[in-house]
C-alpha cells in the first residue's frame, strides 16, 4: 500500500488549520493534523519543503517506520514545527490503516477500555455573576466538569475570559472557541500576578458556595508564575477541590515542579507546550504531576503521544489532552481514539468547533451526557470537504501577548 500523493491543505473556517491529506495507490486516504497556533505556516513550509518528497513511494502500512524515519533522519529533533509535521504524517497513516482493516483507530490500538471520554469545558467572566451563568450554560450543554477562569480586579484583559474586550474586537460578540485575533499584530493584554492570587481563592470560595462540592472544577494559570507563586496559588485552593491545576509554572523549568510539590495536594497538570517524551522524563518519574496536557497535534502524533502516556502509567498518572479548538476535528478525533483505547485516561479537553469548522471537516464522533466517542467508522472518522475548505483561505492571526505595568512582557 504506497503512498502516492501528499496534500497540504490550509483553511480557515473559524481559524486557521492545517492538514495533511495522504492517497495511497488504492484509493485509500488518511488525514493528519498539523496545526499549529499562530505559526501555522512553519510548518506548512516544513510539511510541503522537506516531508512530502519523503512520503511519495514509501509504504503506508509501516507507521513506527516512517515516525523513525522523519524523526532521526532530520538531525534536528523535537520542537513544535518538527513534531507537528511528524504528528500529521503519523496520524494520517493511522487513519489510513484503520481504513484498510475496515476499523476505527481505537480497535487497532487494542480496543476501548471505557464507553466514553469524559470532558470538561472553559467556563469563564469577567465578574462572578457571568462567570456563574457561564458555569449554568456549560452545564446546560451536558458538561460535567467545568474549567473557571475569571477576570481580575484591576486587569482590563487576560487569557481565558471569552467576554474579554480582546476577543470580542474580532467580531464584537463573545468569542469562546479562538482566543487568536486576526490582524498583523498581536494584541496586549495586561497582567499583574498578586492581584490574581489574592483574587482567586475568593472566585472558588464563591463558586463552591454556589455549586456545591460534587462538581469537578479546574483551572489554568497558563505559565504566568513564578515557583514559589505556584505553590502559594496551589496552597490557596486547597480548600477548593480542583481537579487539577493547570501549568501553574512555565514548563521548561521542570526542577520548579519539586517546590510546588513539597507545599500544595492540588493536582497538578502540564505538558501542552511539550513535545517528546523526553519533556517529561524528569517530571514523570519524580511523579511531579497528575495528568499529562499534550495534544496528539504537537507530541508527535498517536505513535508517540502513546508511548508518553504508557510511561505515565507506571506512576499512576493520567491523561488531560489538550483539546481547544487550535487542535482540528482531525487532532480531536485522534485523541479520542487515544483516550479511548489506554487505561490511564483522565479527562479530555473539548471545546465545540464553530459551525464553518464542522462544514469544512466532516465528523463521526458523538457527545452524550458529557461523554465523547469517535464513533466506529472506519479510521479516524473525519472527512475533509475540499470544496468547503477551499472557501476559507489562510488569514493572518496571532495569539495575544501580556505586559506588566512597568510595560515588561510577561508569559501570556
Amino acid at each position: 500500500m504506497i503512498i502516492d500523493s501528499a496534500e497540504v491543505i490550509v483553511t480557515s473556517p473559524d481559524r486557521n488549520f492545517v492538514t495533511l491529506k495522504l492517497t495511497t495507490d488504492d484509493g485509500l486516504t488518511g488525514l493528519g493534523d498539523a496545526t499549529l497556533n499562530g505559526r501555522e505556516l512553519a510548518v506548512v513550509a516544513y510539511l510541503t519543503e522537506h516531508v512530502v518528497p519523503l512520503l511519495l513511494g514509501r509504504d503506508a502500512h509501516r507507521i513506527e517506520d516512517t515516525w523513525q524515519f522523519l524523526y532521526r533522519s532530520a538531525y534536528w529533533r523535537r520542537g513544535p514545527v518538527t513534531m507537528a509535521a511528524v504528528a500529521a504524517v503519523d496520524t494520517a497513516l493511522w487513519d489510513i490503516k484503520g481504513k484498510a482493516a475496515g476499523m476505527p483507530v481505537y480497535q487497532l490500538l487494542g480496543g476501548a477500555s471505557r464507553t466514553g471520554l469524559l470532558t470538561y469545558g472553559h467556563a469563564s467572566g469577567k465578574d462572578l455573576p457571568e462567570l456563574f451563568d457561564s458555569i449554568r450554560a456549560h452545564q446546560e450543554q451536558g458538561y460535567r466538569a467545568i474549567r473557571v477562569q475569571t477576570g481580575v480586579p484591576g486587569l482590563k484583559s487576560i487569557y481565558g475570559i471569552a467576554s474579554n474586550a480582546t476577543y470580542e474586537a474580532m467580531d464584537g460578540v463573545r468569542y469562546d472557541h479562538e482566543p487568536a485575533q486576526r490582524g498583523a499584530r498581536p494584541a496586549e493584554e495586561d497582567w499583574d500576578t498578586r492581584s490574581y492570587l489574592r483574587h482567586v481563592p475568593a472566585v472558588f470560595e464563591a463558586v463552591r458556595a454556589e455549586f456545591g462540592p460534587e462538581l469537578p472544577l479546574l483551572h489554568d494559570a497558563h505559565h504566568r508564575l513564578t515557583p514559589i507563586q505556584a505553590a502559594q496559588l496551589g496552597k490557596s485552593l486547597e480548600p477548593y477541590d480542583l481537579f487539577w491545576l493547570e501549568d501553574v509554572t512555565p514548563a521548561e523549568n521542570q526542577e520548579a515542579l519539586r517546590l510546588v510539590r513539597q507545599h500544595t495536594t492540588t493536582p497538578l497538570a502540564i505538558g501542552e507546550i511539550f513535545n517528546t517524551v523526553w519533556d517529561y522524563q524528569q517530571i514523570i518519574r519524580e511523579q511531579l504531576i497528575d495528568y499529562v496536557r499534550s495534544a496528539v497535534t504537537h507530541t508527535g502524533g498517536i505513535s508517540h503521544l502513546k508511548k508518553v502516556l504508557d510511561y505515565a502509567a507506571q506512576y499512576q498518572i493520567k491523561s488531560g489532552m489538550h483539546g481547544p479548538t487550535d487542535i482540528s476535528p482531525v487532532g480531536m478525533a485522534a485523541a479520542m481514539h487515544l483516550g479511548l483505547s489506554i487505561h490511564n485516561f483522565g479527562i479530555q479537553e473539548y471545546m465545540r468547533h464553530g459551525a464553518r469548522t464542522d462544514e469544512v471537516f466532516r465528523q463521526s464522533f458523538t457527545w452524550t451526557d458529557g461523554y465523547l466517542h469517535p464513533g466506529d467508522a472506519p479510521g479516524l472518522g473525519v472527512e475533509l470537504d475540499p470544496d468547503e475548505a477551499g472557501k476559507y483561505p489562510y488569514v493572518q492571526a496571532y495569539l495575544p501577548f501580556n505586559r506588566l505595568h512597568d510595560g515588561t512582557v510577561h508569559d501570556w
